[in-house]
C-alpha cells in the first residue's frame, strides 16, 4: 500500500452516481476510477452475507430484518457478497461495515473461497469486538471505525491498544483528521483511513496528509482530488 496514494473507497458503491449498495452502483464506481469499494454487511438467516445498510428490507409496516429472512426471499436489488466478489478484481479492496457481527466469520469465509483474504477491511466501533475476529483470519484488515469523542483512554494509550490487538487501522471522520494523528497512529504501526470525504477541500485535506484510504459518495470528485497531487498517475 503506497501512503501517499490512498484506496479511494466508493462508500456504499458510490451512492451519489446509482442506488446504493447495488452491483449497479458498484459496477459504476469501478468504472468512474474507484480503487475500492465500502458497503455494510448483514447475515440471513441462512447465513448468507448480503449488502445492505440498515438491514431492514420491505415497506412499513411489514418491514422485516435481513438476519430473520432467508436469502432467497431478499430482493433482487440486495446483492449478496459473492456476487460482488465474483464481479471485480480478486485484488480489489473492499471495505465492510460489519452491522451484524454474526456476519463476520461467513464474510471471511466467502472472501476466502474467491481470493486473499488481505483485500478485506473489516470495520466496526467495538474494537474490544473487532479484536476477537482476528483469530478468525491472520490476513483480514481490521478497523476501528469510531470518532475521537467515543475513545476512552488517550489517544497514544488506544494506538498501542489497538496495535497489541491485532487491529490494523483507524478509520476517522473527514474532520477530525490532523498531522500529528497520522503520525501518532502510524507511529504504532496502524493505517489511517478517513471517511464522509465529499468535497474536493474534505479530500485534498486527507490526500495531503498521506492517508492510507479515503471513503466518499462521489467517486469523480475522488479521483479528481488524487490527480490533483499525482498529475502524472
Amino acid at each position: 500500500m503506497d501512503a501517499t496514494r490512498p484506496i479511494l473507497f466508493a462508500h456504499r458503491g458510490g451512492r451519489a452516481h446509482a442506488p446504493e449498495n447495488t452491483l449497479e452502483a458498484f459496477r459504476l464506481a469501478v468504472r468512474l476510477g474507484a480503487t475500492g469499494l465500502e458497503s455494510d454487511v448483514w447475515c440471513t438467516i441462512d447465513g448468507v452475507p448480503v449488502l445492505h445498510h440498515d438491514g431492514r428490507i420491505g415497506r412499513r409496516p411489514r418491514r422485516q430484518a435481513i438476519p430473520a429472512v432467508d436469502a432467497a426471499d431478499l430482493p433482487d436489488d440486495v446483492p449478496t457478497l459473492a456476487e460482488l466478489l465474483a464481479e471485480i478484481a480478486p485484488d480489489m479492496p473492499v471495505s465492510l461495515d460489519i452491522k451484524d457481527p454474526a456476519a463476520a466469520a461467513p464474510t471471511i469465509t466467502r472472501a476466502a473461497e474467491v481470493g486473499d483474504t488481505n483485500r478485506l477491511w473489516l470495520c466496526h466501533p467495538d474494537h474490544s469486538l473487532l479484536a476477537t475476529w482476528r483469530d478468525l483470519d491472520h490476513g483480514v484488515r481490521l478497523v476501528h471505525s469510531t470518532r475521537v469523542e467515543r475513545i476512552d483512554a488517550s489517544l497514544e494509550r488506544h494506538a498501542v491498544d489497538l496495535a497489541a490487538a491485532g487491529v490494523d487501522a483507524v478509520n476517522l471522520p473527514e474532520s477530525e483528521w490532523s498531522g500529528g494523528l497520522v503520525a501518532l497512529f502510524r507511529r504504532l504501526g496502524l493505517a489511517c483511513l478517513g471517511w464522509d470525504a465529499q468535497h474536493r477541500r474534505q479530500i485534498d485535506r486527507l490526500v495531503a496528509l498521506g492517508l492510507d484510504g479515503i471513503y466518499g459518495d462521489h467517486v469523480d470528485r475522488l479521483v479528481d482530488g488524487l490527480r490533483r497531487f499525482h498529475p502524472d498517475g
